[in-house]
C-alpha cells in the first residue's frame, strides 16, 4: 500500500524548548493513523507541521509526494484541517459559511455548490443548512467543521482531539463518522484518551515528550462474551443478525440465562450490539472483552516516563 503522508525526522524548537523530537512515520493511502499521548506530548504541534502552520525546525513532511515546505500551497489544496477548537462564524448560516469556505479554498465556482450539497449529505447537515451556527449545539459544530475541511476532496484529512467536549451519543456518531470516512480519504487524528484512538483508528502512534515512543497496530476484530436473561437460541438468532458479527456460539447458562461468544469488527460494532440485545427484549447481564491490546503496549511504552521531564 502506498503512503499518503511521510514524516521524516521532523524536528521543531519553540526557542530553547523541544517540542518535537526527531519524529518520523508515514501514513498509509486510506487508512486512520491516530496520535496517542497525553496533553503536552507534541500531538497538535505534529499536526501543524503536517498542515503547514508552521514550518519545521528541521526534517520534513512529504503530502501525496510534495514536500510541505517547497510546496505549499499545493500540499494544502490536499489538505483538510479541523482544529480543536474550529473557527467558525456564529453569525453565518450553515449553507452560507460552506459556501464562503469553498470560495475560500479555491473550488471552482462550477464544482462549488454541487460541492457543498455533496458535504452537507455527507455530514448530516441538510436539516441545518439555513441555521446561524451560533445556534447550533456543540456536536452540530463539530459536523460543520469537517464539512468544511471535506470541501475540494482532499486526500488528507486531519483532527485534533475531534471527540473533545462532547456527550456520549455525540462521540459515538462522530467515531462512526471518522470511521466512515477513512478508505476514501487518509486521516491523521490525535486524542489523549487511549480508547478514543482504540475506536478509530487503524494504527496508533504513541507520543509522550515530544518523542515517538513506538505504532500499535489495532485489530479491528475483537472478542466479546454476552450474558443476558432469554433463551440460547434466541440470543443465538440476534448475534447472527447483527452486521459486523461473526463466529458465534452460546450455551444455556443458569437461572434462566444464556452466554454467547463472538467476533466483532471493532468496539462500535459491541455498542451496536449491545442497543439490538436491548431492543430485542433481552436482560442485558453482562458485556464483556478481553483487557484492550493497546493499553498493554502503551503502560509497556511509556512505564514510568509519563511523569518525567524529558
Amino acid at each position: 500500500m502506498s503512503s499518503a503522508v511521510v514524516v521524516d525526522n521532523l524536528t521543531k524548537w519553540y526557542g530553547p524548548r523541544l517540542a518535537v523530537d526527531r519524529v518520523s512515520f508515514e501514513i498509509r493511502t486510506g487508512e486512520v493513523l491516530g496520535l496517542l499521548g497525553p496533553n503536552g506530548s507534541g500531538k497538535t504541534t505534529i499536526l501543524r507541521l503536517i498542515t503547514g502552520y508552521l514550518r519545521p525546525t528541521t526534517g520534513g513532511v512529504r503530502i501525496d509526494g510534495m514536500d510541505s515546505v517547497d510546496a505549499p500551497l499545493e500540499t494544502r489544496r490536499r489538505t483538510g484541517y479541523v482544529p480543536e477548537d474550529v473557527p467558525l462564524y456564529d453569525w453565518m448560516r450553515v449553507g452560507e459559511f460552506l459556501a464562503f469556505m469553498a470560495r475560500i479554498k479555491g473550488v471552482p465556482p462550477a464544482d462549488a455548490g454541487s460541492g457543498v450539497v455533496r458535504v452537507l449529505d455527507r455530514l448530516a447537515l441538510r436539516d441545518v443548512v439555513r441555521v446561524p451556527i451560533g445556534k447550533l449545539s456543540r456536536g452540530y459544530r463539530q459536523r460543520v467543521g469537517i464539512a468544511q475541511a471535506l470541501l475540494g476532496a482532499p486526500k488528507l484529512l486531519v483532527l485534533d482531539e475531534p471527540t473533545n467536549g462532547l456527550d456520549p451519543r455525540q462521540i459515538i456518531e462522530v467515531r462512526e463518522l471518522i470511521r466512515a470516512l477513512g478508505g476514501d480519504h487518509t486521516v491523521l487524528v490525535t486524542s489523549h484518551i487511549l480508547t478514543e484512538i482504540e475506536r478509530i483508528a487503524d494504527r496508533a502512534a504513541i507520543l509522550l515528550h515530544g518523542r515517538l515512543l513506538g505504532i500499535q497496530s489495532l485489530g479491528r476484530a475483537r472478542r466479546l462474551r454476552v450474558r443476558v436473561r432469554g433463551a440460547a437460541a434466541a440470543l443465538r438468532a440476534c448475534l447472527e443478525a447483527t452486521r459486523g458479527v461473526s463466529a458465534v456460539s452460546v450455551e444455556p447458562g443458569e437461572d434462566g440465562t444464556s452466554i454467547g461468544q463472538a467476533d466483532v469488527d471493532g468496539a462500535l460494532v459491541a455498542e451496536r450490539l449491545a442497543s439490538v440485545i436491548v431492543a430485542a427484549g433481552f436482560g442485558l447481564l453482562e458485556l464483556s472483552s478481553p483487557a484492550h491490546d493497546l493499553e498493554s503496549v502503551f503502560l509497556r511504552l511509556t512505564g514510568d516516563k509519563v511523569a518525567a521531564a524529558p
